[in-house]
C-alpha cells in the first residue's frame, strides 16, 4: 500500500486545514488508515484513526476539533482540523494498516502544518 499526503500549510490559530492521503496498491487490505503527528522534540503520536466499519478514535487533544473521515471508493482518508492551536503545529503523517496476521503498516510523506499564533 502506498500513501499519498497533501494539504498542510500555514495557518492562524483558530483557522482551519484539510488534510487528505490517498492510498494505492492493495488497498482492498487496508484495515484502518489513520493520521499521526510529530512535533519537533516529541514522539510521533495518534492524531486519528478509522477502522473498517467506521469506528473512529481520537486523541484527547483533537477531541471536538478535528474529525477524520474515509472515502472507501477513493480510498481517500481526511482529516479536517478546526479551531487550530499553535500547539497542533507539526508533521502529519498519514498510515495505514493493511493484511491479516501478519498486519502491515504503511505511512506516506510527512505534510507540515504550522499554526501562529
Amino acid at each position: 500500500v502506498q500513501l499519498q499526503a497533501s494539504g498542510g500549510g500555514l495557518v492562524q490559530a483558530g483557522g482551519s486545514l484539510r488534510l487528505s492521503c490517498a492510498a494505492s496498491g492493495s488497498a482492498f487490505s487496508i484495515q484502518a488508515m489513520g493520521w499521526y503527528r510529530q512535533a519537533p522534540g516529541k514522539q510521533r503520536e495518534l492524531v486519528a484513526e478509522v477502522r473498517n466499519g467506521g469506528r473512529t478514535n481520537y486523541a484527547d487533544s483533537v477531541k471536538g476539533r478535528f474529525t477524520i473521515s474515509r472515502d472507501n471508493v477513493k480510498n481517500t482518508v481526511y482529516l479536517q482540523m478546526n479551531s487550530l492551536k499553535p500547539e497542533d503545529t507539526a508533521v502529519y503523517y498519514c498510515n495505514a494498516k493493511y493484511g491479516n496476521e501478519p498486519t502491515y503498516s504503511s505511512w506516506g510523506q510527512g505534510t507540515l502544518v504550522t499554526v501562529s499564533s
